[in-house]
């Protein structure tokens, strides 16, 4: 895919956010097999990393973005009616591994921030309480619960900024302060398809736990499918190539 800097979204109507799944869907079910394989192994090597004390939770938060990258890969490559391969999940890893890697840590420092702005706002004696088992009253409740109100109107921009980061680091080889503030200004244009969609892969996840967890198989990699889905509608992805593919002619 070629690289751009016009790139830019678009909102798209609420409905949307459901068409980004059934067609993820379709991606899982073009080779839903190799999907499950890429994420076993993906959790093979990620889980084991993180639960390594202290530099574990680090390390798997900078190859996060680089692994996600990678689906995408895979996803544009399903979409191109190409093979999927394992290789796909290791491609971050020869493509603009670094800025990858930054929007890793950009994001595991700015949570970490916002934890420690938690955990300094708490009221201190609420804490020991619930740490005890002990029934708080209703005032050291809502003490409690403004910090945390608090805390989620810096988390949902840091996931919003997030959101997009890799596809758009990995497939147009944006930097990764570019690819936040663009993903950013995506999700700010979409909240409610994104509302949405976040509603209704919160009940999947709940169906997914009463079928004893085999629901997650296939859960997990539409998760990334229906996300390559969302960014082809918000970017235009298909109309963008094919301008740029003109152009090119043009020339």
């Amino acid at each position: 895919m070629k690289i751009n800097a016009t790139l830019q979204s678009r909102q798209v109507p609420a409905g949307q956010s459901w068409a980004w799944i059934t067609q993820g869907f379709r991606l899982f079910r073009a080779n839903p097999v190799m999907w499950v394989v890429i994420l076993l192994i993906y959790l093979a090597i990620i889980l084991p990393i993180s639960f390594v004390p202290v530099i574990g939770s680090i390390v798997s938060a900078l190859l996060a973005p680089v692994f996600a990258a990678g689906m995408m890969w895979g996803c544009q490559a399903v979409a191109n009616k190409e093979d999927l391969l394992i290789n796909h999940l290791f491609e971050g890893f020869k493509k603009n591994t670094r800025q990858l890697i930054a929007v890793g840590g950009i994001y595991m420092v700015c949570l970490l921030l916002v934890m420690v702005m938690l955990v300094l706002s708490l009221n201190k004696e609420a804490v020991q309480l619930l740490m005890t088992g002990a029934q708080l009253t209703q005032a050291q409740a809502r003490m409690m619960m403004l910090p945390v109100l608090f805390a989620l109107l810096f988390l949902v921009p840091l996931m919003m900024a997030y959101w997009y980061a890799p596809v758009l680091v990995g497939l147009h080889h944006m930097t990764a302060v570019e690819a936040m503030r663009l993903s950013f200004l995506a999700c700010l244009k979409n909240m409610l398809p994104f509302f949405l969609y976040s509603f209704i892969f919160s009940v999947l996840l709940i169906l997914a736990v009463i079928s004893y967890g085999v629901g997650w198989v296939v859960l997990m990699p539409v998760m990334m499918t229906s996300l390559y889905s969302s960014y082809i509608d918000v970017f235009e992805i298909e109309s963008h190539v094919a301008a740029e593919n003109q152009r090119d002619t043009k020339c």
